[in-house]
């Protein structure tokens, strides 16, 4: 059984009702206009809303509230005009107002192929970028290993995780009014998490290399607890089975401070990080090659290997500099860690400012401004050497919305 709330007009509302009620689904509310359906989701305990494709039935505000809510959106188009509303609001989940029952079921239960172009089942990998504390840099290698993936013809998510400080969409120059992960997560525990809703949310990075997706952050810290760590796994299964890899970028604490204090279950607020973390195939352990940062990657990198499993860890040590530990810097950096750590594996990315402040300043990646900077010219050999499969990828075509009369527009 589904909770279904409705706007449409009255005799497409009484049709869809009698259709929800015969098959066992629930009807909680009957709307009539999209600001009125917006002003009772919240309290409605609907998963799904099905409205009309018009713009008295379908707007900016629905949908905003409807991602808030948790609740996914499915319109019925009766003609062109109504679709070209759908689709300047990015609503991928529309079905013709004349569709049959099945028809409109199947788009209401989020039913549609989660295969590559071969028919298998996808299964993406998912790679967590986490440092310790003291901009280590994990923001600029969680984007630059997203384009730097993107660049090699694979599908590309870049998800910001951080509960504490997430950058991403600044980083990136891109909007972050209203949060895509946190959207996603909402969903997620709503159980309405599908491909469309992610592609509706997600915004997209566009380069000539290679153009990727991105779930933005939070941009208040205050708003943690959207981003349980039931709903941060719920949202990463799914992304695995949206694109070819999931590039998540972490917080750097590993507390668990409520466990310790209370005997009541409590939300956690860096449930998250560790949540990802857990749910990754990879880890990146990033920290900065100078002596307080080394400090702080050595005693957190603890921490770390308690969390998980140190054969998902690779290692890497940003900012190589001999202005900041002496000459022979990477040398150095290899001794201390093999000393310290036990750490005999990984890799070095140099320190070049002035390709990282022209990537900040016009909001671009790194390869996009700066292609033979020496460090992205070592972030694409972590990317090709650590991180990417031998195998080709799945290629996928994005950006077509399916109008279910078995024709792609867009």
């Amino acid at each position: 059984m589904v909770r279904v709330a409705l706007a449409l007009p009255i005799e497409l509302e009484d049709r869809l009702a009698g259709e929800l009620m015969r098959h066992g689904h629930d009807v909680v509310a009957r709307c009539s206009s999209a600001d009125e359906l917006a002003s009772v989701l919240r309290g409605a305990t609907a998963a799904v809303a099905i409205v009309a494709a018009s713009p008295r039935y379908l707007n900016r505000r629905l949908l905003t509230e409807s991602d808030a809510a948790g609740v996914r959106i499915v319109a019925m188009a009766a003609g062109d005009d109504e679709r070209r509303n759908a689709a300047t609001l990015d609503l991928r989940e529309v079905v013709a107002a004349s569709a049959a029952w099945p028809e409109i079921e199947e788009m209401m239960l989020g039913a549609g192929p989660a295969a590559g172009a071969d028919g298998a089942q996808r299964r993406g990998q998912v790679v967590a970028i986490w440092g310790p504390a003291g901009s280590p840099g994990r923001t600029t290698l969680a984007i630059a290993l997203a384009a730097e993936i993107a660049a090699e013809g694979h599908t590309v998510a870049l998800a910001d995780v951080d509960t504490h400080s997430g950058s991403v969409a600044p980083a990136l120059g891109l909007l972050d009014e209203a949060p895509g992960f946190a959207a996603a997560c909402r969903l997620a525990g709503a159980d309405s998490l599908t491909q469309r809703e992610l592609e509706r949310i997600g915004q997209r990075y566009l380069s000539p290399r290679g153009s990727f997706w991105v779930l933005t952050g939070i941009g208040r810290p205050s708003r943690w607890p959207e981003l349980s760590a039931e709903r941060v796994v719920g949202t990463i299964g799914a992304c695995r089975e949206w694109v070819d890899f999931t590039i998540v970028d972490t917080g750097s604490s590993l507390e668990n401070d409520e466990e310790i204090s209370s005997d009541l279950f409590a939300p956690r607020r860096n449930a998250a990080t560790i949540a990802a973390l857990r749910e990754a195939d990879q880890v990146v352990a990033i920290g900065s090659a100078d002596p307080v940062g080394l400090s702080r990657f050595l005693r957190a990198h603890v921490d770390l290997v308690e969390t998980i499993e140190t054969d998902r860890v690779a290692v890497v040590m940003n900012k190589i500099r001999a202005s900041a530990i002496g000459p022979g810097a990477s040398s150095q950096v290899r001794q201390t860690l093999q000393r310290f750590g036990g750490i005999s594996d990984l890799a070095l990315v140099p320190y070049d400012r002035a390709a990282l402040d022209a990537a900040v300043l016009s909001g671009r990646t790194l390869c996009d401004v700066a292609p033979k900077s020496a460090a992205r010219v070592a972030i694409r050999q972590l990317t090709r050497e650590r991180v990417l499969p031998t195998p080709e990828p799945a290629r996928r075509r994005f950006g077509r919305r399916v109008d279910r009369r078995g024709q792609a527009a867009g």
